[in-house]
């Protein structure tokens, strides 16, 4: 009886101090229902050896049905509603969206409950989603898309032996390791009811959010996590790590940890800085500007304060990839080979430029207007914007729009200048470039060849002066920090 009593108030205890889910309501009259419910916890969260496990968990939910229907018939049921459930896993986040319209939110939602709540875990389904994130390993990522091997190799060398460091998709042989039982376990433990955040947002009914809480109670109880994360590696130097792949071209990513993040006294002085040296897709960058507009040598030039992945799919960043640490990055792909080396040196020359001379009074003023109408674009949508003010309350900042136009208003060119010059070096960088003929680059590079750029029409005297310039930039690389891969080991 003295056993029982005591587990009866240790439960009690447990209950008393654990955190409830946490709502975020839009309202508004839109027949169109969005919900976006996300779980603070992801691939940081693996285990060692099981890297991997949260994105395969949450595949499960999303695409292996529930304890009653299989993963087809949901797909049946569903699609007469329109609806399709999206999801996303980062380093600290894993999100599950939909939007259905006010008519189908009965019938949708019981299902979409019982997927989270109510999972299917059959072994075939696994086997499936194993494969599946295996084949996106391989493939979609290490065979098909340059762009985005360079940047998780990137994340991947400048974050070793840490939380973040790990592929979010795991490597082939540990998804292969993953069995049903790590699954449930990871379920269980990391989807709480504190770690649960729910975003609705259109016209449900008024007693919606009541029901959805006291779904949620089936989940065990908890306390909201705030990861603590230990500090990133420190970077020496000039470290250079080439990809060897058979591919028509070389993708650069360049980086360095930075401490800035939202809610850091100096991220919107570094999102103006980032703007004016070119956010994806903007033609009006520097780097754009002066690699590709003037000299026409590549597609893409662009730089990041934030985790941005799939880039080549969208135009703005997706909201629910909120990181405890971030980096600073330049995105200089594809470049043809003949003038790979120069278009390093150029970026280089660029960001060493940037950093020394910062902005002007004029040029800040037109990157501060910019990026505060700018603000409102990625907000457009009643999903992104639940978005955004759940990545708020990760930050613990006020809504995003409010926070970058009232803080852009208060800021100076100096201030720009200033963080700049703290955070943006030249020092300790890492390089890495996905590339055909490997060894060939790693030569040039170490030796600091020649790389003259030759053109096809006739330029400006001036811009023929800046490349002579250019293209005696020595770039400080070693062989004892310069490392050269097969692609076809990463990841595995």
């Amino acid at each position: 009886m003295k056993r029982r009593l005591m587990l009866i108030l240790i439960a009690a205890a447990a209950l008393l101090q654990a955190d409830p889910p946490t709502f975020v309501s839009l309202g508004g009259a839109s027949p169109l229902v969005t919900l976006r419910l996300v779980v603070r916890t992801g691939s940081a969260s693996d285990p060692k050896g099981k890297e991997g496990l949260a994105a395969l968990t949450a595949a499960m939910l999303a695409q292996g049905g529930t304890r009653q229907l299989t993963y087809d018939q949901v797909v049946e049921a569903l699609y007469p509603m329109a609806v399709q459930v999206g999801y996303q896993v980062d380093k600290e986040m894993t999100t599950f969206s939909a939007d259905t319209h006010v008519d189908n939110l009965e019938a949708f939602y019981g299902i979409f409950k019982s997927m989270l709540l109510d999972p299917g875990w059959r072994e075939n389904d696994l086997k499936r989603l194993k494969d599946q994130t295996i084949n996106e390993i391989r493939v979609s990522l290490r065979a098909n898309n340059d762009e985005e091997l360079g940047k998780e190799v990137l994340y991947n060398l400048l974050y070793e032996a840490h939380p973040y460091g790990p592929l979010t998709l795991g490597s082939a042989s540990t998804v292969g390791s993953i069995g049903l039982g790590d699954l449930r376990q990871f379920w269980r433990t990391n989807y709480t009811q504190g770690n649960i955040t729910v975003g609705l947002a259109g016209a449900y009914p008024a007693t919606f959010p009541a029901r959805i809480r006291r779904d949620l109670a089936v989940l065990a109880p908890g306390k909201r996590a705030t990861p603590v994360r230990p500090a990133p590696p420190a970077l020496h130097g000039w470290n250079l790590h080439i990809v060897d792949k058979r591919t028509r071209s070389v993708a650069y990513s360049i980086g360095f940890p930075i401490e800035v993040k939202r809610g850091h006294a100096d991220y919107l002085a570094l999102l103006v800085a980032q703007s004016f040296l070119g956010p994806h897709r903007s033609s009006a960058g520097v780097l754009f500007q002066n690699l590709r507009e003037k000299r026409g040598l590549n597609y893409g030039d662009y730089a990041y304060i934030e985790y941005f992945p799939h880039g080549m799919f969208q135009f703005e960043p997706d909201p629910n990839l909120a990181r405890v640490q971030q980096i600073f990055q330049l995105w200089i792909r594809p470049v043809e080979v003949p003038t790979a080396h120069f278009a390093l040196r150029l970026a280089f020359h660029e960001l060493d430029r940037f950093i020394q001379n910062g902005l002007t009074p004029a040029q800040f003023e037109q990157t501060r207007n910019f990026v505060t109408k700018n603000v409102n674009l990625l907000t457009k949508t009643k999903r992104a914007e639940l978005g955004y003010a759940i990545d708020s309350l990760f930050y613990g900042i006020p809504n995003y729009g409010r926070y970058v136009v009232d803080g852009l208003r208060k800021l100076t060119v100096d201030d720009v200048n200033r963080a700049i010059k703290k955070h943006l070096q030249m020092r300790n960088v890492q390089v890495v470039a996905i590339s055909p003929n490997g060894e060939e680059l790693k030569t040039k590079l170490l030796a600091n060849e020649p790389s003259p750029m030759t053109y096809t029409a006739e330029k400006p005297k001036e811009l023929l002066e800046e490349d002579k310039q250019v293209d005696s930039r020595k770039l400080p690389f070693k062989a004892e920090k310069t490392k050269l891969t097969p692609a076809d080991r990463l990841f595995e």
